[in-house]
């Protein structure tokens, strides 16, 4: 009798713990020498954008992920115009009007091999950042021209 409580007291701890792991998630950046710029909280369900202005046009562009039971995923992607290196692939999500000229790109739904990515940041009016809910974090400011790693982690 007191060992079926203790197992299941066990039980629901180890399940409490299990969706605990699950849930949690930090989106972390850190340059190649292993310096820390960002961490911040993206739990299962979130999402988070990389902002920056293009380097031609100068106009501002968005690709935007979520955490998906603990996976990076990209999921949107909004562009002003088919500048240099911006576009729509077909196959790739929907392109959609995002009423101001320019379009979302929607439903991409695709997931970031190993859970991260490296990115160079862009100096002076690129300014890439990252944005997750309010907070605003300019890796441009951090490391310009240097490669950062942008990782979710299970944290």
């Amino acid at each position: 009798m007191i060992l079926s409580r203790i197992g299941g007291g066990l039980s629901a701890l180890l399940l409490f713990s299990a969706f605990s792991a699950a849930t949690a998630g930090e989106l972390v950046a850190t340059t190649e020498n292993g310096t820390e710029i960002a961490r911040l909280p993206v739990p299962e369900g979130a999402g988070w954008c990389v902002l920056w202005n293009h380097s031609v046009q100068g106009f501002p562009v968005t690709d935007c992920y979520e955490n998906r039971a603990g996976h990076m995923v990209l999921v949107r992607s909004r562009q002003p115009d088919f500048a240099a290196g911006l576009g729509h692939i077909p196959g790739r999500g929907r392109q959609v009007s995002d009423g101001e000229g320019g379009y979302w790109i929607l439903d991409i739904d695709e997931p970031v091999p190993g859970d991260a990515y490296v990115l160079r940041p862009g100096a002076g009016p690129v300014d890439h950042r990252l944005q997750v809910g309010d907070t605003v974090v300019s890796l441009s400011a951090a490391a310009a021209r240097q490669r950062v790693r942008i990782a979710l982690t299970g944290e």
